[in-house]
C-alpha cells in the first residue's frame, strides 16, 4: 500500500525527518530519509529540482529511496495502515466499506495482483476475504516488512514478488483482479506502459483499481496548513519533481499527470474507465499525513481512485 508501491504505501529507512519545502508541489508525503539498518546518515540533504527523468532513472532512484525509507515509513504509518487492512488513501477510505473491487463476498477464490504492495497490508486483508493475492513491489525492504508482519506465522500465506511494475513477471491472463493503493504509478515515467502490463496479466472482464495523489495537488505546496491552499505552480506543468544528490543523480522522482492525462492513459492502455472516486475527508480522521490534513481535506481533493475494467469489446472498438 501507499508506495509509490506510496504517497501512502510502505517505505523504509531510519534517519532524520526531511521536511518538505513549501515550494515542492504535489510531492507524495513520505518525508523521511535514512538507511535500512536504522543508522543515522551523515549526508547532504537532496536538492529538489524540476527536470526530466526517464524510465530507468526513475526506477533506479525510487527503488533506492523506498529501500532507504521503508523502516521510518512503517514506524510512522503502520498503525494507521494496520496489519490486515485495505485502506486506499490518507483520507481513510476502506475497501471493506467502499467495495471498489466488487462485493466483498465475491472476492473469495479470486486471484488478485497488488501492485506497489509495500508491506502487503492490503493483500493480507484480501486473504482474510478468501482471495488469492500476489503482492508485488519494487522495494526489497518493503517486502521485508511484509515478512516482519508475519513473524511467528508460517510466512505471509501468499507470494511476495520483487519486480518493476513496467515489466510484470506473470503470464498473460493470470489474475482476476488487480489493485494499487498509491503504488508505482506516481513514480513511473511511462504510466501507459504499466497500465498495459496490468491489462495483459488480467483476464478478460478483470477489474483494475488504483489510487494516486489527486492531480490538482500538484499546483499546491505539500503543506498541511493554510499555506498548502495557495497555488504556486502550474497544474499543467508536467516536468517531474526530482531530488538529486551532490553529483546530480536522482534519488527520488515523482511524475505528474493531469486528470485528463490519467483518463487518456487508462483508455490508451485498453481499459474501460468505470468510475473516478474522489474521497471526501471524514469527520473521524484527525491525522496529518504529509500534505494531507483535515484542513485541506475538507476543502480540496487529495486522492483520485480510478476504477477500470479489461473490456474486450471496448478495446476492439477503440482499435477499429
Amino acid at each position: 500500500m501507499y508506495d509509490t508501491a506510496g504517497a501512502m504505501n510502505k517505505e523504509d529507512g531510519g534517519g532524520e525527518i526531511r521536511p518538505v519545502a513549501a515550494a515542492d508541489p504535489g510531492r507524495i508525503p513520505t518525508g523521511v530519509t535514512g538507511h535500512p539498518d536504522g543508522a543515522a546518515a551523515e549526508e547532504t540533504e537532496p536538492a529538489a529540482v524540476r527536470r526530466q527523468s526517464g524510465l530507468h532513472d526513475s526506477s533506479r532512484a525510487n527503488r533506492g529511496w523506498w529501500d532507504s525509507n521503508a523502516d521510518e515509513y512503517q514506524d510512522d504509518h503502520g498503525a494507521f495502515l494496520g496489519d490486515v487492512r485495505f485502506v486506499w488513501c490518507p483520507e481513510g477510505l476502506d475497501e471493506a466499506q467502499a467495495g471498489l473491487l466488487g462485493p466483498v463476498a465475491a472476492l473469495r477464490g479470486l486471484s488478485v495482483l497488488e501492485v506497489g504492495a509495500g508491506a502487503a497490508q492490503c493483500s493480507r486483508w484480501l486473504v482474510a476475504q478468501g482471495a488469492r493475492p500476489v503482492a508485488l513491489d519494487l522495494s526489497h525492504r518493503q517486502l521485508q516488512h511484509a515478512l516482519r508482519i508475519s513473524d511467528g506465522e508460517d510466512g505471509p500465506g501468499f507470494p511476495l514478488v520483487e519486480a518493476d511494475a513496467s515489466a510484470l513477471p506473470f503470464a498473460d491472463g493470470s489474475f482476476d483482479l488487480a489493485c494499487s493503493a498509491f503504488g508505482a504509478l506516481p513514480f513511473v515515467a511511462d504510466p501507459v506502459r504499466v497500465l498495459r502490463e496490468v491489462r495483459r496479466v488480467l483476464r478478460p472482464g478483470g477489474r483494475w483499481v488504483f489510487s494516486v495523489t489527486h492531480p490538482f495537488r500538484w499546483a499546491l505546496p505539500d503543506e498541511p496548513g493554510p499555506e498548502g491552499l495557495t497555488v504556486l505552480t502550474s497544474y499543467f506543468d508536467r516536468t517531474p519533481y526530482v531530488e538529486e544528490d551532490e553529483e546530480g543523480r536522482a534519488v527520488y522522482v515523482e511524475h505528474h499527470r493531469t486528470m485528463g492525462d490519467r483518463v487518456r492513459d487508462v483508455t490508451a492502455a485498453g481499459f474501460r474507465l468505470l468510475d473516478v472516486v474522489e474521497p471526501e475527508w471524514p469527520d473521524w480522521n484527525e491525522q496529518e499525513w504529509g500534505g494531507w490534513s483535515p484542513l485541506r481535506g475538507r476543502l480540496i481533493p487529495g486522492t483520485a481512485i480510478f476504477v477500470c475494467e479489461r473490456d474486450e469489446a471496448y478495446a476492439q472498438g477503440r482499435q477499429a
